[in-house]
């Protein structure tokens, strides 16, 4: 492996994210200020690693990220082992998103679905439901979105098909959107 060859590579598909996306990327961070200003939440899912980096990504919202401040409301789907698995076996796997955000999640509220291939069943059914609640839906991809893509209020599509590029650029997405909502004086006001 050639980490010179990783590093160029991972640095060209920033580059041309946000070359190409930097405008849509406010814009999504302007609509999901707005909505946790007006007392709204974040729901965040994804499978594997995109499972973790929504965790990862609800804990710095819940906690902090880089300043103490107020909390904000978010939860990631993947972390009730009992939900998840009564979906699973009881319904479908395809399921475990879409059930969760009818039970938990209110209109108005953020859905933040990360799928590398943008294919995942579950996540679209849980995209889909989102929608059909009225929830602002923010979709982090790879290239062109696949099935998820269409479902988006704002489609977040790295340029890239190699799956750990596509989740190093989104975990760092995260990182700038808590940066963001951090800084942003509503939190006083939560």
């Amino acid at each position: 492996m050639d980490y010179g060859e990783v590093q160029a590579e991972l640095h060209g598909i920033i580059k041309s994210f946000f070359e190409e996306k930097s405008e849509l990327f406010n814009c999504m961070v302007e609509a999901v200020t707005a909505a946790l200003k007006n007392g709204r939440k974040i729901v965040v899912f994804g499978n594997g690693g995109s499972a973790a980096e929504a965790q990862h990504f609800a804990a710095e919202l819940v906690n902090k990220f880089l300043r103490v401040r107020k909390p904000i409301r978010a939860i990631a789907l993947t972390t009730d082992t009992s939900t998840l698995t009564s979906i699973a076996n009881d319904s479908s796997y395809d399921e475990v998103f879409s059930r969760q955000i009818d039970a938990i999640a209110d209109n108005g509220d953020i859905a933040l679905a990360l799928s590398t291939s943008g294919m995942s069943a579950n996540i679209i059914k849980g995209l889909e439901t989102a929608r059909a609640k009225g929830l602002l839906a923010v979709a982090m991809t790879g290239q062109g979105g696949g099935k998820l893509g269409p479902l988006a209020d704002y489609l977040l599509d790295v340029p890239s098909s190699s799956t750990p590029r596509i989740q190093e650029v989104h975990l760092l997405l995260l990182h700038l959107l808590a940066e963001a909502l951090e800084e942003r004086p509503f939190l006083d006001q939560i």
